[in-house]
């Protein structure tokens, strides 16, 4: 009888051993070492992705200040993926964190790119933002953009925010919503 008695103890003790290990390894993860898991889960979902649609395609992984970066780049059907305006690209990437939001069971913040679409156009809004301030400057008349997503926005606003004797802000409502430069 005693080595039946033993025996749950064992198995209770290996039990509740194992249990706060698994919780003190998430509580233990950094926060880089958590986006960095982040890009690996959307980056296996991303593959998966590729493979069903036949599309050629290599990811890349990084992290950029407090999010992971996805990029998808080197196949020549990739334009596909990113759609008119980037909305096909905005789809998968909403896609692709809640993927990562259903393996980690945290909200997804991860930025995806598809053959530079959004690099490129990162630079092509901070360029226009430059060139709206410094136009407002010299004429003194106030200027409206076409409507922009929220991150698109706060690109404009950056550049804008760079140009002395200008500023910025946001009118309308979404899915309209654009930047506004103003004459100080």
């Amino acid at each position: 009888m005693t080595s039946e008695a033993e025996a749950p103890v064992e198995e209770t003790t290996a039990e509740d051993t194992a249990a706060p290990e698994a919780g003190t390894d998430e509580r233990e993860l950094t926060e880089e070492e958590r986006l960095v898991e982040e890009g690996e889960i959307a980056g296996d979902y991303l593959e998966q992705l590729l493979d069903v649609l036949d599309f050629d395609g290599d990811i890349d992984l990084d992290v950029d200040g407090d999010r992971a970066i996805v990029s998808i780049d080197g196949g020549d059907d990739l334009d596909q993926l990113v759609g008119r305006k980037g909305e096909v690209l905005d789809a998968l990437q909403e896609l692709t964190r809640l993927a990562v939001q259903q393996a980690t069971g945290d909200r997804s913040r991860l930025m995806l790119d598809v053959a530079r679409w959004r690099a490129d156009r990162r630079t092509r809004l901070a360029q226009q933002g430059t060139d709206v301030a410094e136009r407002v400057r010299e004429t003194g008349e106030r200027e409206e953009l076409e409507p922009m997503t929220p991150f698109e926005r706060k690109i404009v606003h950056d550049a804008v925010a760079a140009v002395d004797g200008v500023y910025s802000e946001s009118e309308g409502a979404e899915p309209k919503r654009r930047v506004v430069v103003i004459k100080e």
